[in-house]
């Protein structure tokens, strides 16, 4: 998996018009926590479908992609967080340690 720098708001309505599911990866460069935690998702994401698009947003340096992905997806701003989208809608949503490469192929596979 590679991640795919999300910055721009072309990108969100690339994601919300797709029918496939796409991932968003919602990260501060200046929280450890959230470093932690996404060193923990890289580690694991080969459990995640090869296929689905996996966006990073660095939420510092893109503020205003990350108050558009809260109001276009209807989710409550976390930092890290890991929005599942399918259908242009956002149908898991989960932050912090609760964030599983795991749980999010779980996810994948119930949303098909």
């Amino acid at each position: 998996m590679t991640w795919i720098p999300l910055n721009t708001p072309e990108q969100l309505a690339q994601i919300k018009a797709s029918k496939d599911h796409s991932i968003i990866f919602k990260h501060s460069t200046r929280c450890s926590i959230s470093l932690m935690v996404k060193k923990r998702f890289e580690l694991d994401w080969e459990a995640i479908p090869e296929s689905t698009p996996l966006y990073f947003l660095d939420l510092i340096a893109y503020r205003a992609i990350s108050n558009q992905v809260a109001d276009l997806f209807q989710v409550h701003h976390e930092s890290p967080q890991v929005l599942l989208i399918k259908d242009g809608e956002c149908v898991y949503e989960t932050s912090h340690g609760e964030i599983s490469s795991e749980e999010l192929a779980v996810q994948i596979l119930a949303a098909s």
